[in-house]
């Protein structure tokens, strides 16, 4: 009887700890920004503000930018701070790449509701990719997948087993651990567990690739972006930016950050034609 107990409260103990290691991740893992946001009046004529309601009940706050001339869909998901406004300059630059933009602020970001989580944000990916192929009209095979920083995160866990067109991945990180590590916590980054694991999803990804990484990035090594690059298993490209840094590749280079990601949307449906 008292090895039972003792084993129950050894095992609570356990669940107890796990939950507080999960909030103590997300709890360092996002920066949300509610305040700074740009009214919908002030957007920019060709930006149009909507809201997705995941599976979960939680309105998702949304840009949606559309190019004529293409067919298919670039779903973007952003890094851990701030939110979808800040990021209106990348969602027209990628418009103009020639691909119809749907952008999502997470959960507890901007105006969206709820509060931000690894799961929560998963669940946001999803929804945005369900969004996108039953309100939009989309077929899974004209979609691009786009995620930065925590944001590939996302696009590697909604990608998975998908047949969409295309995913492309700016500064991947490997997993929260090995990125707990490299910010120099040592033992510390156990109590990360197996938390935003893209290496181990990596490898379940069926379309192609791009993962462009700064040879400088002092947030998220560029190991970890050879790392995740090595590891896919599909049509793969790796564009180094020399000198760059976590949040300056398109400024350090714009020519090649750009000229990457129009080349890819442009070409992704022959990249296995052309050896990329």
């Amino acid at each position: 009887m008292k090895k039972s107990l003792f084993k129950s409260a050894f095992l609570a103990c356990c669940l107890i700890v796990l939950a507080g290691c999960s909030s103590i991740v997300n709890q360092f893992a996002f920066y949300p920004d509610t305040q700074n946001i740009i009214p919908a009046e002030k957007l920019p004529l060709e930006v149009e503000e909507i809201f997705i309601t995941t599976s979960d009940n939680v309105r998702l706050q949304s840009y949606y930018v559309k190019n004529p001339a293409s067919d298919r869909i670039l779903i973007f998901f952003h890094g851990n701070a701030g939110n979808i406004c800040h990021r209106l300059s990348d969602i027209l630059n990628l418009k103009n790449c020639g691909i119809n933009v749907l952008a999502i602020s997470y959960r507890g970001y901007g105006k969206s509701s709820g509060k931000p989580s690894e799961k929560g944000i998963y669940i946001d990916g999803a929804s945005a990719i369900d969004y996108a192929t039953q309100k939009l009209g989309y077929s899974l095979k004209n979609i691009i997948i786009f995620g930065r920083s925590i944001g590939t995160t996302v696009a590697v866990h909604t990608s998975q087993q998908k047949d969409i067109a295309g995913l492309i991945l700016i500064t991947p990180l490997t997993s929260a651990k090995a990125h707990a590590r490299a910010q120099g916590l040592g033992f510390l980054s156990l109590l990360a567990g197996n938390a935003f694991d893209n290496l181990s999803k990596i490898s379940n990804i069926k379309c192609p690739v791009l993962v462009v990484h700064g040879t400088d990035d002092e947030i998220l090594p560029f190991s970890m972006g050879r790392e995740i690059f090595d590891h896919a298993d599909v049509e793969k490209r790796l564009v180094i930016i020399d000198g760059a840094g976590h949040n300056n590749l398109s400024q350090v280079d714009p020519e090649k950050y750009w000229g990457a990601i129009a080349e890819f949307i442009v070409k992704v449906d022959r990249l296995k034609v052309e050896g990329y």
